[in-house]
């Protein structure tokens, strides 16, 4: 034994990154015994350590497997290595739980069903077969179940259901891939299913469930982070009722179809068209929806996404969803089960109650779930799949910053498209997405997510980021938190710093930062801006004619209010200007709820107004979707005029001639307005480069989402030598502020 020591070393080996929730320790475990190292492996709250002892070469061949034969889930990294003693190890064990707090702590975010555990789902002779809360380390919900750390089932949401002896003979092998799934369950000891509805149904809950899909019924489902709202796809009077009833006469609704064929999409691929890209993503084990084109043999109701060449696709990522599916057997409309706006719904009888208007049957279950988390949606844009709304699966976010955080910051956004972004060191969490900060509903949540991130994180924030707005919801809340110092950061800096800071480059910016409106240093709305310099050192440099906009925030819901203000700015007339009694060109002459304006996003508004004949919309950008939708090749450009006076200014002014021109279709219209705004991009950026060092251009702002502007953007910078880029982590938009907001506190180094 002596001898057989001499022979041997040891390490203690400290990982960090993404080795919780993902089945590590038992990978750790089960590589151990390959190679023939002794020693244990620990859980330390966001860190494993590793007490390892072998002969030098099984050693280090340990080590190097660590890292690259991994669980698929995990990102591990070695943080350090460091020779021991021998401690004389007769084998290799898995250890409690370390349950002090650390801030090196990773959240993981609810996965999809992987294969192994779809094809017990799917077998008879298995004992788990059709139970819709099947998972294993590779799967099942994380972030959805957690109540505190380290993520032990004592400190989830399943603490409730004390496993049965398989489940716990299959919990406690290190060599099975159960072992400390902490969600593990089965039909005699886990969650279990009911259906509610107005009339008594027959059957299990899953068979009334699709008996009542089939009927042209709507139901509310329970999944990992909320409820949907589900109906037939190919049924147009029941997609009509559910519109009705959510009174969501014509956002798009995204469908969630059955997994078939070799790579699970040939039922999608009846009704859309995937790029490689797309499909990839569509498949893989964040299951988020993506915008998709819409295929000419496409079945799915009209009325799905109304005016709109795409449709949002995602395949089925729970096995309650999966068997959902595979019954019912064709696409199923799968939308957020909330009030438009707000957070998705997670608790039992807060839906029963609040979607009681809307659903005519629960499909319930009695796990519960900790806080929201609605699904990711994801489109591709300029050569990548870019985030438009990170969730389940995909959130939290975790990002890391090229500065310390000096203090522990809490940055809350802005307000429209809510996260919360939690930083520390250089180390940034980004929230999934909350909703728009509107109602006490979304205020709730929000409270309860920046409490539970620096729970979760063991991270208690010393400073609170907001945007400069006063009559944001999320400022005012940092307002009145006591004794903490808020620190304010400009809308469009955060925008700038968000992509900024991502990409981490250095040398000089210019960001363009064209959005709806956000709150300026001027006290004017801007909303198509160039800023130039750095994190924390930002210049506009650069604006579009301003306008004043009649009604102030009605025009985000009333595009007609935009094409007015261009035809009175111009000193034209609009006949067809639904202002027949004057009121609003009164009050717009008077400066009455007339604020300033250089918002690209109100100018797209305007369009869509004047060649979509859409005076009025129902959700955020409709008008701009529908406006995109009609463009099939570049347009003309229409050069735009740019004068100096210190600061740059192009005026739209020539494109108001093109847009109103009713002697032109509607698609030449489109196009050629997209492509001299994509114009205008690159001709301020060449401007610029004139006058003042660039060596970065990026594109950010809500109106950058717009696929066709930002890709002949991109086009026309690059033809022109810049180097160009667009968010890839984080969503262009308003969901991004957090993270922008804690890169600005963090540059400024105080």
């Amino acid at each position: 034994m002596a001898a057989d020591i001499a022979d041997r070393a040891a390490v203690r080996l400290v990982l960090e990154g993404h080795v919780q929730g993902v089945g590590f320790r038992p990978f750790v475990y089960r590589l151990a015994v390959e190679h023939g190292v002794r020693g244990h492996v620990q859980n330390r709250v966001g860190e494993v350590e590793i007490v390892a002892e072998a002969d030098p070469d099984a050693l280090d061949k340990f080590r190097v497997d660590l890292i690259e034969r991994a669980p698929p889930l995990s990102r591990p990294e070695i943080r350090s290595c460091d020779d021991l003693e021998s401690p004389g190890a007769e084998s290799f064990e898995i250890i409690a739980s370390f349950a002090d707090a650390d801030a090196q702590v990773f959240v993981p975010p609810d996965y999809f069903m992987c294969d192994d555990c779809r094809q017990e789902l799917q077998d008879p002779g298995d004992r788990r077969y059709r139970y819709p809360f099947i998972n294993c380390t590779q799967c099942g919900p994380r972030y959805t179940l957690i109540e505190a750390l380290p993520y032990d089932r004592p400190n989830t949401s399943m603490s409730g259901f004390p496993l049965c002896a398989d489940c716990e003979a299959e919990y406690t092998d290190p060599a099975n891939r159960r072992f400390h799934a902490e969600p593990v369950a089965c039909e005699r000891c886990g969650p279990s299913l009911r259906f509610e509805a107005r009339e008594q149904a027959d059957g299990s809950a899953l068979a009334a469930a699709v008996a009542a899909l089939r009927a042209g019924e709507i139901l509310a489902v329970k999944g990992i982070g909320g409820y949907h709202l589900v109906c037939d796809a190919g049924n147009a009077e029941v997609v009509d009722r559910l519109r009705q009833r959510k009174h969501r006469p014509d956002k798009p609704l995204a469908v969630m179809f059955p997994i078939e064929g070799d790579d699970g999409l040939t039922a999608a691929r009846r009704h859309v068209r995937l790029r490689a890209a797309e499909r990839d993503l569509v498949n893989s084990p964040i299951r988020p929806i993506v915008l998709v084109s819409r295929g000419t043999d496409c079945t799915l109701a009209d009325n799905v996404a109304p005016g709109l060449g795409e449709i949002g696709v995602f395949l089925p990522y729970s096995p309650l969803h999966q068997l959902l599916l595979d019954e019912f057997g064709g696409p199923l409309v799968a939308t957020s089960g909330n009030i438009s706006g707000e957070p998705v719904i997670t608790d039992n009888d807060e839906a029963s109650s609040r979607l009681e208007h809307i659903a005519d049957g629960f499909l319930q279950h009695n796990r519960p779930i900790v806080r929201p988390a609605d699904d990711p949606v994801y489109r591709h844009i300029a050569g990548d799949m870019r985030p438009l709304r990170h969730g389940r699966g995909s959130a939290p976010r975790e990002l890391n910053l090229p500065w310390p955080q000096p203090r522990p910051l809490l940055a809350v956004g802005g307000h429209m498209k809510g996260t919360i972004a939690l930083s520390w060191n250089r180390r940034v969490v980004v929230s999934p997405h909350i909703g728009e900060m509107d109602s006490p509903r979304s205020l709730a949540v929000f409270e309860q997510v920046a409490a539970d991130l620096q729970s979760l994180y063991g991270v208690t924030a010393e400073r609170i980021a907001c945007d400069a707005h006063h009559g944001y919801t999320t400022h005012k809340w940092a307002q009145r938190q006591p004794g903490i110092a808020v620190e304010q950061v400009w809308h469009h800096d955060a925008h700038a710093s968000a992509v900024a800071a991502e990409i981490d480059l250095p040398g000089q910016w210019l960001v363009f930062t064209w959005d709806g409106v956000g709150l300026g240093r001027d006290g004017t709305l801007w909303g198509g801006e160039a800023l130039l310099g750095k994190v924390s050192d930002w210049t506009r440099v650069a604006s579009m004619r301003p306008f004043r906009l009649p009604g102030g925030e009605r025009a985000g819901r009333e595009p007609w209010r935009s094409a007015a203000a261009l035809h009175w700015e111009s000193g034209l007339s609009w006949p067809d200007c639904p202002d027949v009694d004057g009121l609003a060109y009164t009050a717009w002459q008077r400066q009455m709820n007339a604020p300033q304006t250089s918002a690209v996003g109100r100018l797209f508004d305007a369009a869509a107004a004047l060649i979509c004949d859409l005076p009025a919309t129902s959700f955020e950008a409709q008008g701009p979707m529908i406006l995109e939708s009609l463009c099939r090749r570049p347009g003309d450009i229409v050069e735009l005029p740019l004068t100096d006076n210190g600061l740059l200014r192009m005026d739209w002014r020539p494109l108001l001639e093109v847009i109103r021109d009713r002697n032109l279709d509607r698609q030449a219209r489109a196009e050629t307005f997209h492509t001299s705004m994509a114009a205008a991009v690159a001709r301020q950026a060449a401007a610029i480069r004139e006058r003042q060092t660039v060596d970065h251009v990026g594109l950010c702002g809500g109106v950058f989402q717009n696929r066709v502007l930002a890709e002949q953007a991109v086009d026309f910078l690059r033809q022109d030598g810049f180097d160009v880029w667009l968010p890839l982590e984080l969503p262009c938009n308003d969901a991004a502020l957090s993270f922008g907001q804690a890169a600005e506190i963090a540059a400024r180094g105080a």
